[in-house]
């Protein structure tokens, strides 16, 4: 059975840019089979990864969802890779999708989705929603062995988790075992850092800015290499400690 790490933080900490470099490092670096899974239905994910993909060529998680039972055969159908990385999928929902365009599922099947997830690969990465609602986030986050929490330094994410983490007080969520990590999304020149790492404390690693994942992130091209040393430095040593 694969490794199930939960990728969670405040809106617009780069859940989605940081769990896709998370896995293309495990992947290119220790040559294991990995799996990210966005379940995102609010803001589809698979046009953000592969947009110039046509409808024909992607596959939506919502399908084995709909099933009645889950099926190893209609997970593997699910799932979208990039030519030449076999062992490196994506699984998320199409665009135009929404939560009504399948049937809603329980958590008996969200169990067993992440369940069949893990036993196709060495490791799943759930890039979850902020809003723990979402049922497929909220069963990642209890099951996963090991649990990211994105913050950025700003007043927003600041306020994020003041009023959401008393919400997860819950031992399932094994918030004290959370390895926080800041991700600094902008390059400002009074972004402040220092301050937010004193009212965040515990700070695991800090990311640096990376122009390379701003310029990727809007121009569509997120499974492009990064060659930014600093910002790979960091990422090795968050991925060291996962595996």
């Amino acid at each position: 059975m694969g490794k199930l790490i939960a990728v969670w933080g405040s809106p617009c900490s780069g859940k989605t840019s940081f769990s896709t470099k998370l896995a293309q490092f495990i992947y290119e670096s220790y040559n294991a089979t990995v799996l990210m899974l966005s379940p995102d239905c609010e803001t589809p994910i698979l046009p953000v990864l592969f947009p110039n993909s046509k409808s024909d060529e992607l596959f939506s998680v919502g399908v084995p969802l709909s099933k009645t039972d889950i099926l190893q055969q209609e997970v593997l159908k699910s799932i979208v890779t990039i030519k030449g990385k076999m062992n490196l999928g994506f699984l998320g929902y199409k665009d135009g999708e929404n939560k009504f365009t399948y049937p809603s599922y329980d958590r008996k099947k969200a169990e067993a989705l992440l369940t069949e997830l893990k036993k196709l690969s060495d490791f799943v990465i759930v890039d979850c929603t902020s809003n723990l609602d979402n049922l497929l986030s909220n069963i990642a986050l209890e099951e996963a062995e090991t649990i990211i929490r994105l913050a950025t330094p700003n007043l927003k994410s600041i306020s994020f988790f003041s009023s959401q983490l008393p919400l997860y007080s819950n031992p399932k969520y094994k918030k004290e075992q959370h390895i926080l990590v800041m991700n600094t999304t902008e390059k400002e020149l009074y972004m402040p850092i220092e301050e937010a790492t004193t009212h965040f404390k515990d700070i695991a690693f800090i990311l640096p800015y990376c122009r390379d994942l701003r310029e990727q992130s809007l121009d569509g091209d997120l499974l492009k290499r990064i060659t930014d040393k600093k910002f790979n430095a960091m990422l090795k040593m968050i991925a060291e400690k996962m595996v």
